[in-house]
Formats: structure tokens, sequence, C-alpha cells
């Protein structure tokens, strides 16, 4: 059986798939990814000896720039991942396929093609904000915007879904009309199915009520990572106390002006050493003080345990990494889902949320006081107990169950 798992997005959208992907092949099945042809997704994905099928372009080309993308960058990249999903997807199938799973950004064109191959297809989500709901508002998405006086959900949902057909209609519907299949009129609702997939632990993002589609929740598709931390970092962490871990991950130009410095000064505050995790914002040091330890891409499940507390950015995957590891939290969301995550993390009481996405010295000084404080950490250190890590592990059973019960060649297993 062979199942092709695809995504367009952050490092927080693809090391998840490696990790089912990694999962499928345990339950002696195929998996391929086609994903960005980022340098760092696929030394990511060698590591663990999945096949990368690169599709569109790279992420850090349009995200690690001097400003971020604009509408008008949305408007041309939208309809060339589509177009790209359509060719490289077909492609990959031509050597067998039982399903396909996608995630990312709006995967519009992979339900398409799974269609056209009448294989299964899922749509699978780390957290439910995109998701329509009677609850609360849609996120905010290049198009015509909803006006400021509007406030009934169902309208905003709708006008959502109107904003998704403009940005990937056209292409869907070229593409499909190629492939001899009628048009869809509601692209969103088309790519997201009744029955999506909710890749997040429960009880750091709890499904009910959220939507009113028919959620799967898995758990979090965490990879595990064996290791070990480079010999300088190791003698750095031996060298004293635990320091204060702060990194943005793959936001580049979303990461805050001066973020290192505020960061540095806070932890000096508290009499704390830090580790600075350079990431695509390349974070780097503000003086050669031997407080601080600048590393690149780190295993960060054996880092966050030994720091005492960490700063990030509040992408799903660093948020669920930080929870598993028992250890503080300070959550500066900046985009999309990130204030979902740092409101959730202050609820749970394992870290606080900053206000805002600006932080200064003085800002995370008082952030890092709250977090710091023995009840928080004991605090994180009993959540971690119960957030669960075999969610790739139930994600794949679920993902090769369909595909065999669908008409998939399970007998190939």
């Amino acid at each position: 059986m062979r199942v092709v798992l695809t995504s367009w997005g952050s490092r927080g959208d693809i090391e998840p798939l490696a990790a089912l992907a990694v999962a499928v092949r345990a339950r002696g099945a195929e998996a391929v990814v086609c994903a960005p042809p980022d340098e760092d997704f696929a030394a990511l994905l060698e590591r663990v000896g999945v096949p990368l099928v690169p599709l569109g372009p790279t992420v850090k080309s349009i995200v690690a720039n001097p400003k971020p993308p604009t509408g008008q960058d949305a408007f041309k990249l939208a309809p060339a991942l589509v177009a790209a999903r359509f060719e490289t997807l077909a492609a990959v199938a031509t050597d067998g396929c039982d399903a396909v799973l996608a995630t990312g950004l709006m995967p519009a064109g992979a339900r398409d093609v799974a269609e056209k191959l009448g294989v299964p297809y899922v749509l699978a989500c780390f957290h439910t904000l995109g998701l329509p709901s009677r609850h609360f508002r849609p996120g905010r998405r290049p198009g015509t915007p909803s006006s400021a006086d509007e406030t009934d959900y169902e309208v905003l949902w709708k006008q959502d879904a109107e904003r998704v057909n403009e940005l990937y209609g056209a292409a869907v519907n070229e593409g499909r009309a190629a492939l001899g299949l009628p048009p869809v009129d509601n692209v969103r609702d088309h790519v997201f199915t009744a029955r999506p997939w909710l890749a997040a632990d429960p009880l750091l993002c709890p499904a009910e009520g959220m939507t009113e589609l028919d959620l799967v929740q898995t758990g979090a598709w965490v990879l595990p990572d064996d290791r070990p931390l480079p010999e300088g970092l190791r003698e750095f962490l031996d060298g004293g106390e635990p320091p204060v871990y702060v990194g943005f991950g793959s936001m580049a130009s979303y990461a805050p002006a001066g973020v290192a410095r505020a960061a540095v000064a806070a932890a000096r505050a508290h009499g704390r050493r830090i580790v600075l995790g350079s990431g695509w914002a390349g974070l780097a040091a503000v003086d050669d003080g031997a407080d601080c330890f600048v590393v690149g891409e780190v295993n960060q499940q054996a880092l966050f345990r030994r720091a005492a507390a960490v700063v990030h950015h509040g992408g799903a995957g660093t948020t669920t990494t930080a929870a598993r590891a028992g250890v503080p939290q300070v959550v500066v969301p900046l985009i999309a889902d990130q204030p979902y995550w740092a409101s959730r993390i202050a609820e749970l009481g394992i870290g606080v949320a900053h206000a805002g996405p600006a932080p200064t010295a003085g800002s995370l000084t008082a952030a890092l006081g709250t977090a710091l404080a023995p009840g928080v950490r004991a605090r994180a250190e009993s959540v971690a107990t119960a957030v669960r890590g075999d969610g790739a592990s139930v994600a794949a059973g679920l993902l090769l169950d369909l595909a065999g019960r669908s008409g998939g060649a399970d007998s190939r297993l």
C-alpha cells in the first residue's frame, strides 16, 4: 500500500508529515511526501528516510524577505501552488497511490487529483481556527474584506469562502476541467471536506464545539528525535543553571525587530543565561557575553527539557514540544493561529501569553517573571504527563484502514 502526503508551509507543517510517514512505514506501507524543496525540509525528511518530491517554490523564498508577503503576493502564489499540486501529485500517483492526505496552506488541488484517481482524500489541520464555526470569526485572508460592522458569523464565514474562491477558484476549476471533472463552486469546503482530521493534542487543542464539521482528532503528529545536542551546547548547558530559550522558528520577516536584544536583557534581569535559536529570522548574539549561546537547527525535544522557560512565537509544533517537555512558556503570537496557542497556554496555567507581537525588554522581563514562578513550572510538569505522543501512529492506522476499505491494495501490506 502506498500513500501520498502533501503540504506547503513552514517547518511546523512539514515535520508532522514526516512523523506520519514514519508511522505509516512502521505499519509496513509506503509513504511519499510532496512538499516545498527548502533545504531544511529536505534534510529533515532525509534524516528519517522519507522520500521528498518537490512541490512549488521554497517557503523561504516567499517569507524570508525584508517585508512579509502582501495580498498581491498571495494572489500570485495561490494559483501557482494549485497548478503545482495538479502536476506533482498526478505524476507521483502514476507509481501507485491508495490515498492522499493534504495539510498546510489551503491545499487546493489535492482532493481533485485523488478524485480523478478514485482514492480516498483526507484534509488534516493542526488547529481549528480556519474551520467554519458559529463560535468565532474567520481569520484574515487576502481578498475582498468583510465590513467592519458585520457581526453575523454565518455571513462572515460565507464571505471567507468567497475570498478562498477569489484566490483559488479559477485555478482549481481549470485543473479539474483538464482532468475531465466538473467545476466546484465552494473551494474552501471542497478542500476541507465534511470530516477533516485534527492533528493536535486534545488537552492543548480541544475540538468539542469548535466547528460544525465532523472532526476526527488523532492527537499531535510528533516525530521522535534522538539526536544528541551539539557538544558546545551541551557544555553551555552543563556550565550553569538552566537557561531561557528564545526562538521564532520559520517566522523570518514576521519576527519582531530587536527581539534578541530584548530577550537577552530580560533573561539577564532574572539572572538567567539564554540560548537563542537563530531560525529563519537570524537571531544573533547582541554582545560577546558568555551567558548567551546561539544555536541553529537542533533537537528541541532534548533542549527544551533543559530550559528554564521557552519564549517562542506560538506555532503548533513548538507549543506542543514545549508542553511535552514540561517547561514554562512565554508565547509572543505574531500571525495566524498563534494567538490561539498563546491564550491556550495561559488558560492551562503553563505559561504566559505576551500582549502583542512587539516585545520590549520590559514586557519580556515581566512575562518571564510570571513564567519562572515555581507554581508555573510545577503545573507545566503536570500537564506534560497528559500530552499524548501517539497521534502519528493513530493517524497512520486510520489512513491505511481508509485506503484498504476503499479498495486500496491492502494485500500488499
